[in-house]
């Protein structure tokens, strides 16, 4: 549990404040998303929308906005990652049960871009998901955020199969209000802090502009228990609480941590601004920038207990416990590298045996002799407790997108909408207090593996035109296209952090321990182009159909034609039947096509290497071929298929609105990381 201060302070004229409550309740009223037409609200609308209010979100103790949303919107999920590889540093979200990859991001009703981070380790749901940088966003520059829970790829394009999450930012031209707010665990850890503040600016009376600023720090926390294993070096003493804080760098309580990671130097700005060209043209702007550290830890290396040592770093072969050669039917040991090289100079044994109380113990002699040999290491030589890779990332993110809206002077009006976006996140990797073992006794502790980038660009083209069909409302006609490039852009490490070095042929593993390197630098993109349809109309006073139709062709993986179709009809002024059904996609990003890498699975109580690569290299053919063989289907990418269908009530109690909604989503071709597959297996097979 967790529990926070908050102070805040804001100053505007009398006069500002009552005009804000005003447009703030018109907001509530009015969504934007899901729609096309300018005068529906939540209550009214065809599809579940949920409105949380900018005063929702400075109300909330939480000092992240997901955490906020996770409060407010029972459909979203979001957990924090402990040893987690990369998640740790942009946490996947989760909607109606779906992962990151199919649920859409807007801002201001506009796409936002992807985040750098393709998450390995997404607790299941989420792994080999790439979705957007969220956190990214302060709470304070909201004005409101409408949840569409419905799938809406025949309007929006591509991930829409969960549901739309539209963030609207404030636009008052007035005023300044400043935030501070101070938590902390009842365990006494994971302080946090949180300082923002947001003020708008006129721009004479044609314009505004709104500027939001926030500063954030997180504590992380310590929730692990001493493993058994390692209970078990101690009560044999081998080693003493004392040497915990040698194994890692963050406790010396445990000698692995477990809990939420440290984020350090947040900072965020957005902008947010709009000025009238004409009486019937506007033109608009928004943009952010931000910068975080965030850093977690990963699984404690144990270097002599049978059936949890390290694999490719401390367990050896079974070996004669009296030579310490190997033998099928000996004991484990501790793993021997030859400096010189197998058969060159002297000869080294193949393993230092272990036994002892709790079989945890090292033979002292032959541990002697291999240190005494200047041919021959072990790692048991130069970090006998084991150690914790301590692994996070500096994240970057930032995006800018200018656009003119108005209204043309063409039959009862057209209404338009032109904007060209561009938005990137980068997140370089460090890794600290691991080792490259095929370096030997010449390995770095501290290790820069590399960064990636995702970046995106889009340019879009709307009109929305009403005609009258005899119906109670005109038939509202709305229509666009879409251009969006994306590209995904992998940075190489430091030598050290991919390196395979003279020990590796004799079972030292290369890379840096728990996070592998990249070793070159890697592009890759794509892009799509979408034209849509997108009609609504109230045909009665009692009854609203919606239909949308999209058409998108993808440069890597071919076209797609979706639609919907949605209604609700009003039973009464207090009840609401309403129901949906669509069809909807999610097409494989540039980075899920072509990411490489290498990190640490826990397989059975046991730490292995494990290698993400993709399905256009050699090596991941091969895996390929050889998983056909074994008559699992042939891997391929392609695009994620998806049918929505949706059906409830909406019904009106006194002074509150209550929503029963039931939905079935049915996904084919799901994107996700693929079987694991022993490459020697597959190498044989070949």
């Amino acid at each position: 549990m967790a529990s926070s201060l908050p102070f805040l302070a804001a100053m505007s004229a009398p006069t500002f404040a009552q005009e804000a409550e005003e447009r703030a309740e018109n907001v509530e009223n009015i969504i934007v998303t899901g729609t096309r037409m300018s005068n529906r609200s939540a209550a009214d609308s065809p599809v579940p929308v949920d409105v949380i209010t900018g005063e929702e979100f400075r109300s909330n103790s939480s000092s992240d906005v997901q955490d906020m949303l996770r409060t407010n919107v029972p459909s979203f999920d979001v957990n924090t990652q402990p040893i987690s590889d990369a998640a740790t540093i942009v946490r996947p979200a989760n909607m109606r049960g779906l992962s990151p990859d199919n649920v859409l991001v807007l801002v201001n009703g506009k796409r936002r871009h992807r985040g750098s981070i393709i998450s390995f380790l997404g607790g299941g749901i989420s792994d080999g998901a790439q979705g957007v940088d969220i956190s990214a966003i302060p709470s304070l520059a909201l004005k409101q955020v409408e949840v569409l829970r419905d799938g809406a790829s025949s309007q929006y394009g591509s991930d829409a199969i969960a549901g739309v999450l539209n963030f609207l930012l404030r636009d008052n031209d007035e005023g300044f209000e400043f935030r501070a707010n101070y938590g902390s665990t009842y365990e006494g850890d994971g302080d946090n802090y949180t300082i923002s503040a947001n003020a708008g600016f006129s721009l004479g009376d044609k314009g505004f502009v709104n500027v939001t600023g926030e500063i954030r720090d997180v504590e992380g926390t310590v929730r692990s228990v001493v493993r058994d294993d390692v209970a078990g070096m101690v009560d044999a003493g081998y080693i003493t609480q004392s040497d915990f804080s040698t194994i890692n760098t963050y406790t010396n309580e445990v000698p692995q941590y477990w809990g939420q990671p440290d984020v350090e130097d947040d900072y965020k700005v957005f902008i947010n601004s709009g000025y009238e060209l004409s009486d019937k043209a506007e033109l608009y702007l928004f943009g952010n920038y931000g910068k975080r550290t965030v850093t977690g830890g990963f699984f404690y290396r144990n270097p002599v207990t049978e059936g949890s040592q390290r694999g490719n770093v401390y367990r050896g072969p079974t070996v004669d416990p009296l030579t310490g050669l190997e033998d099928e039917d000996g004991v484990h040991s501790i793993l021997v590298g030859d400096l010189d090289g197998v058969g060159v100079g002297g000869s080294c044994i193949d393993g230092i045996p272990i036994g002892g109380e709790g079989n945890v113990t090292p033979d002292p002699t032959l541990l002697a002799q291999v240190a005494a040999d200047d041919n021959c290491f072990s790692f048991i030589e130069t970090i006998p407790e084991g150690f914790v890779p301590r692994f996070g990332g500096d994240n970057e993110d930032m995006a800018f997108t200018v656009g003119v809206r108005g209204d043309l002077d063409i039959g009862t009006g057209l209404g338009y909408d032109v904007s060209a976006q561009r938005g990137s996140n980068r997140t370089d990797f460090f890794i600290k207090n691991t080792i490259n073992a095929s370096l030997g006794p010449d390995t770095p502790r501290d290790f820069v593996p590399g960064g990636q980038e995702q970046t995106e660009t889009l340019v879009n083209l709307n009109f929305v035109y009403g005609v009258d069909v005899g119906l109670v409302s005109d038939l509202n006609v709305a229509f666009g296209a879409e251009y969006r490039k994306e590209e995904f852009d992998l940075f190489a490490g430091d030598e050290a952090s991919y390196a395979l070095g003279p020990l590796a042929s004799q079972g030292f593993s290369s890379s840096s321990n728990g996070f592998g390197g990249f070793p070159s630098s890697t592009s890759a993109s794509q892009d799509s182009t979408a034209f849509y349809v997108d009609l609504e109309a109230d045909v009665t006073d009692e009854l609203t159909l919606q239909a949308a139709v999209r058409r998108e062709d993808f440069s890597e993986f071919g076209d797609t034609t979706d639609f919907k179709i949605a209604g609700i009809y009003h039973v009464s002024d207090d009840f609401r039947l309403r129901g949906a059904y669509s069809t909807g996609f999610h097409a494989p990003t540039a980075g899920q096509a072509n990411i490489t890498n290498v990190t640490t699975q826990n397989v059975n109580g046991v730490l292995i290497d494990q290698g993400t690569l993709p399905l256009s290299s050699a090596a991941g053919q091969l895996a390929a071929d050889f998983i056909e063989s074994q008559g699992n289907g042939r891997p391929d990418l392609g695009p994620e298929e998806a049918v929505n269908f949706s059906f409830g009530f909406s019904v009106d109690v006194a002074d509150m609105s209550w929503t029963v909604d039931f939905y079935n989503i049915e996904l084919e071709n799901r994107v996700a990381l693929g079987a694991n597959v022993d490459f020697l297996d597959a190498l044989n097979f070949a």
